[in-house]
């Protein structure tokens, strides 16, 4: 998993409540297990249309927003059924921080396990990016100073629990933070193996 330190980009403005995960990712692309790939169908339904054309009132296809890596959305946001391919279509489209006033729990728990940055923030502070996003503007999202920098130089403050925070900015998901007992395990094993050998003994043919 990559690290995530401090992202600049152009935020994109989503302005829709209870985004679910087939909306984010239809249940015809969910056949893969491969991570890369998914970004072309993120958003599927809003994004084109039935001959499958790009359509032009949706604004991930705008420029400059096509290239946004950060995402300022409604309550609720990842609801619906616990697809992991949600946060994989994001990360392959390129978005890496997601900030709403609320999360879906399960889709909350994905994003950080897979290198993407969800921020809750207050309504009233919501409103504010808003706006900012519509402008085309680019933020900074700074995690180890818990900041979201505007380009005028205004910026909002953002609570990350310790732990996560601390798995995004050294780029441990599940499987990295295992490796990092490899020590324990094996001793374990090894005391294991004189406590119940039979376990460990291979089988006779």
């Amino acid at each position: 998993m990559d690290k995530f330190t401090k992202l600049t980009g152009i935020v994109a403005p989503l302005p829709m409540i209870n985004v679910d995960t087939d909306m984010i990712i239809p249940k015809q692309f969910l056949k893969t297990i491969k991570r890369s790939g998914l970004g072309k169908n993120l958003f599927h339904e809003l994004r084109y249309d039935l001959n499958g054309n790009l359509r032009n009132d949706f604004v991930l296809n705008w420029d400059p927003y096509k290239d946004a890596k950060i995402l300022v959305t409604g309550e609720n946001f990842g609801c619906g059924s616990s697809r992991e391919h949600a946060p994989w279509s994001l990360l392959d489209f390129g978005i890496r921080c997601i900030i709403a006033p609320s999360f879906a729990d399960i889709f909350f728990n994905n994003c950080f396990k897979n290198g993407i940055l969800p921020i809750k923030l207050s309504q009233e502070k919501i409103d504010i990016l808003m706006s900012y996003a519509e402008k085309q503007k680019t933020l900074t999202v700074d995690l180890e100073k818990q900041k979201i920098l505007q380009e005028d130089g205004n910026f909002q403050k953002f609570e990350i629990e310790t732990f996560r925070k601390k798995c995004l900015l050294e780029g441990l998901d599940d499987i990295a933070l295992t490796l990092e007992k490899t020590d324990k395990i094996t001793e374990y094993e090894i005391k294991a193996t004189k406590i119940t050998p039979w376990i460990y003994e291979e089988k006779k043919s």
